[in-house]
């Protein structure tokens, strides 16, 4: 449990949005089954409302394990009157074990319309069933697919970029690295745009600070989605799972970096911003006051979500725009 009394520190709106969730929504030890279903059942009231899109397109990539389903998000208007416009690869979070395109959809629309780029989400496979590095794989192959068959899809294949959220946002950095070590045509990673993510900590002031049933990061909690991502202690020495132990050099031109200051990953957030800096890429870090892990997906009731969607946004734009 906390040492700290994190619900007594969370905002009004924050508050709110926990007193309208079951209180065991993020429990792990239910069985996977339950909870994943547990999952999917509570961001459905979420995902209502938002932007609308010129159009959202299925289409199933094959990598290197099979078939892996996206989705494609375009919005009415593209990024600073580009044509084609640029695109961002979303990694869903949920600690590589739930989420899908559906329990993110709110978010990746929303990004769309903020960013005006094209949005291809991935639904790589999930863990135990999958096993590191299996879905960053999977997620570098989209990427590459996306970069080689941009012209038929209407998007700037040499200005791809990755966005993503808690696991999701490690996947991002990862399959930035992987592309920038083995694919020789890749042009480069544009833009990262990372909330939350785990990026190599295995134990920091945060984790002991905070973490609890409120937001399903307990230590348990945290071991159960490490445990269902990996297969053996080795795994957590890889720099695409530890990526604050990779070279950062060059992995992307810029990244956002936003974190909560509740969250027991923050330093995770911190530090690679940290690291970041130290190896030359232009970065931005915003710690949002009084929010939980998982926070983006509130932006019904809580405005700290829009304003990380919009921060991220801005800083994307200045990015493209070589502004930064």
């Amino acid at each position: 449990m906390a040492a700290i009394d994190v619900p007594a520190r969370l905002s009004p709106q924050m508050r709110a949005v926990l007193a309208r969730q079951a209180g065991d929504d993020f429990a792990t030890d239910v069985g996977l089954d339950e909870v994943r279903r547990r999952y999917i059942e509570e961001r459905a009231f979420w995902n209502e409302g938002g932007p609308g899109m010129a159009e959202i397109s299925d289409e199933v990539v094959q990598g290197p394990h099979g078939g892996v389903g996206t989705r494609r998000y375009r919005p009415a208007m593209d990024a600073n009157g580009e044509q084609p416009p640029p695109c961002i690869v979303f990694l869903h979070g949920g600690g590589w074990v739930v989420g899908s395109l559906e329990t993110h959809d709110r978010v990746m629309r929303s990004l769309a319309a903020k960013t005006g780029a094209v949005v291809v989400g991935v639904d790589y496979s999930l863990s135990p069933e999958a096993k590191f590095p299996r879905a960053v794989e999977e997620s570098a192959a989209v990427a590459s697919h996306l970069h080689r068959h941009a012209g038929a899809l209407g998007i700037n294949g040499e200005r791809i970029s990755f966005a993503g959220d808690s696991g999701g946002a490690n996947l991002s950095v990862a399959s930035a690295l992987l592309l920038r070590d083995t694919v020789t045509d890749w042009p480069g990673t544009q833009c990262l745009l990372l909330y939350y993510g785990l990026y190599g900590l295995r134990d920091s002031a945060s984790r002991r600070l905070y973490g609890g049933s409120w937001d399903g990061l307990a230590r348990a909690d945290l071991d159960y989605y490490m445990s269902a991502y990996t297969s053996c202690p080795s795994d957590l020495e890889s720099p695409y799972l530890d990526c604050l132990s990779a070279d950062l050099t060059g992995v992307a031109k810029a990244c956002y970096v936003g974190a909560c200051d509740l969250d027991p990953l923050r330093d995770d957030s911190t530090a690679l911003a940290a690291i970041l800096e130290e190896s030359g890429v232009r970065r931005e870090l915003a710690v949002f006051k009084g929010v939980l892990h998982g926070f983006l997906h509130y932006a019904r009731m809580l405005p700290e979500a829009t304003d990380a969607l919009d921060g991220g946004a801005r800083f994307y734009r200045a990015a493209m725009r070589g502004a930064l």
